[in-house]
């Protein structure tokens, strides 16, 4: 092949077209009006092309499928919509709300303000929900039993949800640790955590939960065996229909700081890593996954999200179950602190990370961004399929669509995108043409 011209040089008068001499090119170009002849460089890998341009002989190209948002949406491979989400409210027994400082934008909400924005999200897409409840000091046990009581605040969020949003699904967390006069997640004896006593409770607050009429319960504790327990109970007691999603690979993170803060619930004494996986593992999530998938788990989850990728990817090529992240409280509120000083753009990082969890191989994703993102979403022309429309709950008639109703498939969103590509160059034509 011939080497290519790379540097220029002010030579006028030389005529035009590519010059091939002593294996060198050179071509000529005109600029302001002057003809500028480029000097030869040898370069073994790039050549001339029949109109005298520069020439590397590369069949493949793959930036030819991004060269525009039409071609890039087409051939997208991952996409995030508000039905991939999960959003955690934290709730109280108090008649106001309670902001966490350390996550901003969160609040611990009354059970009136978790309907209200329960209604907020559902009508911009978000259709499930996961409660975490805050309990008075007063009620908590060492043996948690305040976890089943039928009166207590997530049996009655339950039901408040389920009344005032019937096509929602409801998840329930399962473990000791809010109500623990411990602070950890199990019965607690001599400074040990004790597994099978801790799971005979569970599956007692399981049932509790299942009577009120939530649709999954999520045993976060990480107890042997209690997936399991937990199945077997809800069947033997009719709840055949209520699902199990299981904190498969819930790890000993120091990423759950805020959460805690929001629940009043760090641990009394010592930390949880004899229960929570040790973050240096990858391989052992594995050995969860075939315990719980043996189990009857419905669903697998890996806690924390993004710095855990690659287990992520574990899970998702080692089962058929869908598989959920948790994008936890620390990684929200980094994202949150370095936006408020002006260092992310908050929306464009945001949508990357829960992107970023799709591609490694997410189905669902538990994040406190679940409203927020449903509504960039919305800003960007993505609509939900129904808005909410339960008889007499205030929630609004369907929001009109453009197109069709959306259902979240590839297809219907790569139109949403065309759609809201076409919508806002319309209105930039407005612009200029006024």
């Amino acid at each position: 092949p011939l080497p290519c011209a790379g540097i220029a040089s002010g030579r006028p008068g030389l005529s035009t077209g590519a010059h091939v001499r002593a294996g060198l090119t050179r071509t000529r170009a005109t600029t302001a009006g002057s003809d500028v002849e480029v000097d030869p460089v040898p370069n073994p890998f790039i050549q001339r092309n029949s109109e005298g341009g520069p020439w590397v002989q590369q069949r493949k190209r793959p930036r030819r499928n991004r060269q525009s948002e039409s071609v890039r949406s087409m051939v997208r491979e991952n996409i995030v919509t508000p039905a991939d989400f999960i959003y955690p409210l934290f709730i109280h027994n108090e008649d106001s709300n309670d902001v966490i400082a350390s996550m901003p934008g969160c609040e611990r909400h009354s059970l009136k303000s978790m309907v209200k924005e329960a209604k907020e999200a559902y009508a911009v897409g978000v259709r499930s929900f996961v409660l975490f409840p805050k309990v008075e000091d007063s009620l908590k046990t060492n043996r948690g039993e305040e976890s089943y009581n039928p009166n207590g605040i997530v049996p009655t969020a339950v039901r408040m949800v389920k009344e005032a949003l019937p096509d929602s699904v409801v998840f329930t967390d399962v473990a000791l640790d809010p109500y623990s006069s411990m602070g950890h997640d199990g019965i607690v004896e001599d400074g040990r955590i004790l597994n099978d006593e801790t799971i005979e409770q569970l599956c007692k607050q399981s049932l509790c939960q299942a009577r009120a009429g939530c649709d999954f319960v999520a045993p976060s504790d990480m107890m042997d065996g209690r997936v399991g327990a937990i199945r077997d109970a809800l069947d033997a007691h009719g709840f055949t229909n209520v699902g199990v999603l299981a904190y498969t690979a819930k790890y000993a993170s120091a990423y759950y700081g805020p959460f805690r803060d929001a629940l009043d619930s760090h641990p009394g004494f010592g930390d949880k890593k004899t229960y929570q996986q040790d973050p240096a593992n990858g391989r052992e999530a594995l050995i969860e996954l075939a315990c719980d998938e043996a189990e009857g788990a419905d669903m697998v989850m890996v806690k924390p999200g993004l710095p855990y990728l690659d287990v992520i990817r574990r899970l998702k090529d080692n089962t058929n179950l869908p598989v959920a992240a948790y994008h936890v409280s620390g990684e929200y509120s980094m994202l949150k602190a370095a936006a408020e000083r002006g260092w992310l753009d908050e929306k464009k990082v945001a949508m990357e990370t829960l992107l970023c969890f799709k591609r490694a191989g997410a189905d669902v994703i538990l994040t406190y961004y679940a409203k927020q993102a449903a509504m960039w979403l919305q800003e960007d022309g993505f609509e939900p399929r129904e808005a909410c429309t339960a008889p007499g709950r205030g929630c609004g008639p369907p929001a009109p669509l453009t197109a069709r109703a959306f259902r979240g498939r590839d297809g219907d969103v790569r139109l949403a995108n065309r759609l809201a590509e076409r919508r806002r160059a319309s209105a930039r034509s407005l612009e200029l043409s006024q």
